[in-house]
């Protein structure tokens, strides 16, 4: 029973590690085939695949994925409700259906707040969750509850918590960067680049931000 639970711990760590370096290399495709085994498997391949999505400007296909990912990401909950990753990725899930399609705000919003709000609850540790939440709060508006300044707070929670977390630096560097504060914003880029070399998205927004 032991060496099965070790073979199924090491699949479910190959599995990642596939998902985040077609995340990484922005490949739909990869990302489309991935998308299998468990729910919560299913579920963060979708996950991905939105992101990307999101970040090749597709909001169609970042809608439909965000969407698949939300059934997934239930269907886990339903067999484990407990498991604050799975209340994380699906808070996350409903993030991202927003930008893709404003007019779900309201519905996916309130979703994506309650689900982050558990997640951290269950695991106040969870550097990703803090992240998740920090995104959340990047997009709103501060009069909603959200805002910038918000936003950094939740971004360096989660780089004091796992300070090599390409993430954290990532939207810490994006943060400062539409405050204005370039010189910040290239330091933490920097870093999210020194942390995952691989990923063009960081490559992108490191080459986008200005050095002052």
């Amino acid at each position: 029973m032991r060496h099965l639970l070790v073979l199924t711990t090491a699949l479910a760590l190959a599995h990642a590690g596939e998902l985040e370096s077609a995340r990484d290399r922005q490949d739909r495709a990869a990302l489309s085939k991935l998308a299998s085994g468990s729910p919560y498997q299913i579920a963060l391949a979708k996950s991905y695949l939105s992101e990307v999505a999101l970040e090749l400007r597709d909001k169609r296909e970042a809608r439909v994925a965000a969407e698949a990912g939300i059934v997934a990401a239930r269907e886990a909950l339903a067999a484990d409700p407990n498991k604050a990753e799975y209340h994380r990725l699906l808070g996350t899930l409903c993030g991202q259906v927003i930008p893709a399609d404003p007019l779900a705000g309201f519905q996916h919003g309130k979703c994506a707040k309650q689900e982050i709000e558990k997640a951290l609850s269950l695991d106040p540790k969870s550097a990703l969750a803090w992240v998740s939440s920090g995104v959340g709060k990047y997009y709103l508006p501060p009069m909603l509850g959200g805002g910038l300044d918000l936003a950094l707070k939740d971004f360096e929670k989660a780089a004091a918590l796992n300070p090599k977390l390409p993430e954290a630096w990532l939207w810490i560097g994006l943060t400062h960067r539409k405050a204005g504060r370039n010189p910040q914003a290239r330091k933490a880029l920097e870093k999210a680049q020194s942390l995952n070399p691989q990923r063009v998205w960081i490559k992108q927004q490191l080459e986008k931000t200005p050095a002052s």
